[in-house]
């Protein structure tokens, strides 16, 4: 996959325990997730799904899908009734990317965590709040559902938290791709296993997708000109990167061409790198961007061209996650499985 070749995925724990224990035919199954802050969700959080996707395909296993609109609410100024609905509309945007419905569930923790809640007890009581302060930062003064929320995330990473597919089996291992910032929850998770008996989670983790603004930026879902949003016209996508995309070329054209581009700050560049399929392309567009033979202009283009076109290509097949196949995947059912 480019996300790897490319090292955009450039850290793990235990991919390899993983992979050894696939080979000699052992089970493993897919956890990743997503906390529905915002109506809309933008290129950055793609990219843990999109490489999730990739994953289930190739080693053609389930997948869980956790939208943690419980923490959205404890964290933010949300209503519950909020959240919930934008786990819905999140969820929509995910189902779009076309996942399989007989090996993939997407829940909610509002309807679901009844079905985790004896390994949420287990791992609550495992974590004291000393660590967590240590861990998450919290203080005091926090409402203390922030303590208690962690070991809601931890559990989906025990496979008998889904018993509708695993049963009562918890020892499937388990891989969870995910961005960086996560990792503080799955090192905890990782801890309390063994204190269970439990397999450890593995992880694969992204780097950070940056905000138009800059390599050192953040995407903002509350800022709508710091990301390119999959609800985006394609004219807004054009005016966006036109006008916020942190350029990399030189104040001049002469001097553009004389000096060429700084493939390190420019975030046209650094988006080709993580959606342009084609290596070859990226490796011309590198070279003569750097050079001074492509100007800021024209790798603008050629990522505007990109993005408009998978922007549509997503708001058409979103066009046809109805409610009922949202209810279908969401529903708790058996999913289809390799063992």
């Amino acid at each position: 996959h480019p996300f790897l070749r490319r090292g955009l995925f450039f850290s793990h724990r235990d991919l390899n325990l993983i992979l050894d224990a696939y080979e000699k035919g052992k089970p493993f199954y897919l956890y990743t997730g997503r906390g529905p802050s915002s109506e809309a969700m933008h290129f950055g959080h793609l990219i843990p799904f999109m490489f999730t996707k990739w994953l289930q395909e190739a080693f053609n296993v389930p997948l869980v899908i956790q939208m943690t609109d419980d923490e959205k609410f404890m964290w933010r100024d949300i209503p519950i009734e909020e959240a919930y609905r934008l786990t819905k509309e999140n969820a929509k945007d995910i189902i779009a990317l076309g996942f399989d419905v007989e090996k993939t569930f997407i829940f909610s923790d509002l309807d679901y965590v009844g079905h985790m809640y004896k390994n949420i007890l287990r791992i609550q009581k495992c974590v004291t709040a000393n660590q967590a302060r240590g861990i998450f930062g919290f203080t005091d003064s926090d409402p203390c559902g922030k303590f208690a929320f962690p070991a809601v995330q931890a559990a989906p990473s025990f496979s008998n938290s889904f018993p509708h597919t695993f049963g009562d089996r918890s020892d499937i291992m388990c891989l969870i791709p995910c961005a960086i910032d996560q990792d503080p929850y799955f090192r905890m998770t990782r801890d309390v296993a063994p204190r269970l008996g439990y397999p450890k989670p593995a992880l694969i983790h992204s780097k950070f997708f940056p905000a138009l603004q800059g390599p050192n930026s953040k995407m903002n879902a509350s800022d709508p000109n710091s990301a390119v949003f999959l609800t985006d016209t394609l004219k807004q996508i054009k005016t966006k990167i036109n006008k916020y995309a942190f350029s990399g070329g030189q104040d001049t054209i002469e001097k553009h061409r004389q000096l060429g581009g700084n493939l390190e700050v420019d975030v046209a560049y650094h988006y080709l790198t993580f959606f342009l399929d084609d290596d070859e392309r990226l490796q011309q567009i590198a070279a003569d961007y750097s050079s001074g033979k492509m100007l800021s202009g024209e790798i603008k283009g050629e990522l505007i061209a990109l993005m408009q076109g998978m922007v549509s290509k997503h708001q058409e097949a979103r066009k046809h996650v109805t409610e009922d196949v949202l209810q279908q995947f969401m529903t708790p059912r058996k999913l289809r499985t390799n063992f």
